[in-house]
């Protein structure tokens, strides 16, 4: 349980949070790069312009703290001038355009996605075992020795960043001295400068440390990973010693927590993750006292930040597993649980070495990826697979405009092909070409990405940017790799196991009817439309709609994992739903599941809501038939529970189930249908109600109506 003084510092960092208090950082890094550093060349430009601005942060200091460091930065003032050198999105869009003049088109109709910055989890325990000190002289040494000159622009580059990071924290020491705080000014004075000695040295040095880079990286996504695994060995040591007990140790995590919360508290889609559990390279569980208490500290506190996920080792002990069925009853929806033996499973068989893959995490909402080891583009955005079948069943005709879309070039429809198997090739390869345009556009991002953000601190703690002397998108990271969604690809399994079904094999209607069923989005096809629902889907343990659930869920991997990037890394599928429901519904036309124009789609590869009529045992059983050794960037699923049902007994034997049949990451909520119903009416008396938006957990009166509603539409499964 929290104590007092915790208690007293959450409403603190709230009324903090709720501030606003707004950040003119990024302001001063434009600015200076366009005045102070201007004659740099651009290498030098991009660091110097960075320390500036780290520079001129203003030092929050109290007389309570035992944590030192707070910065703002969620609401930036107006960037009142840009230096182009300094933001490369705008000329990466142009050479995209200019490489693909259908992009345009692709995006509005949601064939291809944009490109989302972050997602990443670094090494950041190095600079813990080393200290700024001698983390420095690393790179001294690698710059006394640089290859090329681009190396020694990229050591050097590091070296301002740690120095602004040294300067940056020298700063509070004296605020701490001011507000008579001189214990933490000492520890401050040690530490992120030395080697952490203890646990409350470590936790201070990762804190600045995690700062500073988010100050640097600016990115919702991007997250601390392996928190507990880290930080344990300090721990286990003072206790050991005598030095700390677990009761001033939950204290210390309680405070980190908050301090994180308070720094993003205005945006709860900013998404930061620790991950804790988990297994160690040589294959036994990681589970230590420090998970344990990282996810008991969530639970008793009333923020949004930092996301904790539980990974589940192969064999979990009982204790873990009640647990994560606790924290998923009384967690308050911002439970979510990941099993490694099926993510290592995807991990290695992707060509990842077991002792990298062990170290995976997400740094954001569920993406898989190896901490320290990748750049961040690791979840860059989504497609509307739905869309896709839709336009491939009419020939490329938009169902909600009745437009032709140019740029999706396959032009039969459904009416043209005399057997199913045509058709699914067809529809595969064009939907490989648009996946393949989409992930060339990453290519294109990462060229600018390399000089105009050079990220010079977070690539210090990725492997392997100090032996190649280069930034994670100059080639640096080990595992350049990309990764994307294909949304609703539950939905687009059931249609086309519809139209193998109704069209081809049963008969039961033309291609000619079924495309003018769906253009009359059913209206006068009402016997077909029950006909179409009444057809097996995937989500009621049938064998054979599952085997095309599958299917299409194997095919739509390849085309992320049979793709190269620029450094040598890979496509991954990363399949989750996030808040992109609504949006994605809202361009739909009718299905031929039977599904209406405008209806909710599936999230990750959790079976539809309406195909689910078996119970969620049923549907656990289909979801197990995914081929999960494909989905090397992690695939979520979603199971809402009624709260009159569900309890520990019920969601342990289910955790149970979910594991046994392989799945990967399990997600849901628990709040009463009455209750959303009641907080949508009365937002005031709800505000503190937090649910599972899909990927992150968000106070639900703050969402948009439509989310709210999509959310208040999901199945709940009951007994």
């Amino acid at each position: 349980m929290k104590t007092e003084r915790i208690a007293q510092l959450e409403k603190a960092c709230a009324e903090r949070g709720k501030a606003r208090i707004a950040s003119h950082f990024m302001d001063d890094y434009h600015r200076a790069g366009l005045t102070l550093f201007s004659d740099c060349p651009q290498w030098e430009k991009t660091a110097r312009a960075m320390a500036y601005a780290m520079d001129q942060l203003e030092i929050y200091a109290d007389a309570d703290d035992r944590i030192g460091g707070r910065i703002y930065h969620i609401n930036e003032q107006p960037v009142t001038r840009t230096d182009p050198d300094l933001d490369y999105r705008t000329e990466a869009d142009k050479a995209f355009l200019k490489e693909y003049p259908d992009g345009a088109e692709l995006r509005r109709n949601q064939l291809i996605g944009g490109t989302a910055v972050g997602h990443i989890t670094w090494f950041f325990h190095h600079l813990l075992e080393k200290g700024i000190t001698g983390f420095r002289k690393m790179y001294e040494d690698a710059l006394a020795h640089a290859a090329d000159e681009e190396a020694e622009h990229f050591y050097r580059g590091v070296i301002i960043m740690l120095d602004a990071m040294q300067s940056f924290n020298d700063k509070h020491i004296a605020a701490y001295e001011a507000v008579g705080n001189h214990e933490l000014a000492e520890l401050m004075r040690r530490v992120p400068r030395n080697p952490a000695r203890t646990f409350r040295e470590a936790v201070q040095a990762f804190f600045m440390q995690h700062i500073v880079v988010m100050r640097e990286n600016p990115f919702g996504g991007n997250g601390p990973g392996r928190l507990d695994y880290f930080l344990w060995p300090y721990l286990e040591r003072d206790l050991a010693a005598g030095i700390c007990t677990l009761e001033e140790a939950r204290e210390i995590i309680d405070e980190l927590f908050l301090r994180i919360d308070e720094r993003i508290y205005a945006r709860d889609m900013w998404v930061e993750a620790i991950v804790v559990g988990g297994t160690h390279p040589d294959g036994t569980s990681a589970v230590n006292p420090l998970t344990y208490m990282m996810v008991e500290s969530i639970m008793d506190l009333d923020i949004t930040h930092p996301s904790v996920y539980v990974r589940l080792p192969e064999n979990p002990p009982e204790d873990l597993l009640r647990l994560c069925a606790r924290y998923m009853m009384a967690g308050r929806n911002r439970a979510q649980i990941l099993y490694d033996p099926s993510v290592l499973g995807a991990l290695v068989e992707r060509g990842t070495p077991f002792e990298d893959a062990v170290h995976y995490a997400c740094g954001g909402c569920m993406e898989v990826g190896v901490q320290g080891m990748t750049s961040d583009f690791l979840y860059i955005g989504w497609h509307n697979t739905a869309k896709m079948l839709e336009l491939m069943i009419t020939g490329g005709v938009c169902l909600r405009t009745g437009n032709k879309i140019a740029s999706f070039k396959a032009d039969k429809s459904l009416a043209a092909y005399s057997d199913f198997e045509s058709f699914y090739r067809d529809f595969i390869e064009e939907a490989d070409r648009l996946t393949t345009i989409y992930l060339r556009e990453q290519d294109i991002y990462s060229e600018h990405a390399e000089k105009a953000r050079p990220s010079y601190l977070i690539s210090s703690m990725i492997d392997d940017c100090l032996a190649r002397g280069r930034n994670m998108h100059a080639g640096g990271a080990r595992y350049h790799d990309y990764g994307g969604t294909h949304l609703a690809m539950p939905n687009v399994a059931d249609g086309l196991y519809a139209i193998k079904l109704a069209v081809f094999d049963r008969k039961l209607c033309t291609a000619e009817e079924l495309i003018d069923a769906l253009k009359a989005n059913f209206s006068g096809y009402e016997n077909l439309q029950a006909k179409l629902k009444a057809l097996p889907k995937y989500g009621v343990d049938n064998e054979e709609a599952d085997a095309m659930a599958r299917r299409v869920a194997a095919d739509f991997s390849d085309m992320y994992l049979h793709y190269t990037t620029r450094w040598g890394g890979k496509g991954k599928p990363v399949i989750l739903t996030f808040v992109y429901s609504p949006r994605a519904a809202a361009v739909l036309g009718a299905t031929p599941d039977g599904r209406n124009a405008g209806s909710s789609i599936a999230h990750g590869v959790t079976p539809h809501s309406s195909s689910m009529k078996e119970g969620i045992t049923a549907a656990i059983q289909s979801c197990g038939r995914m081929p999960f050794e494909k989905f090397a960037g992690g695939a979520s699923t979603m199971w809402d529970f009624d709260s009159s049902w569900a309890n520990e007994e019920v969601i342990t034997a289910l955790l149970k189930t979910f594991i046994d049949k392989n799945g990967q990451i399990f997600q849901g909520n628990t709040t009463p249908l009455d209750e959303l119903l009641k907080a949508q009416e009365n937002p005031d008396e709800y505000a503190s109600l937090i649910v599972r938006v899909g990927g992150y957990s968000a106070r639900f009166v703050t969402l948009p109506r439509e989310l709210q509603d999509e959310i208040i539409g999901r199945m709940r499964h009951c007994g």
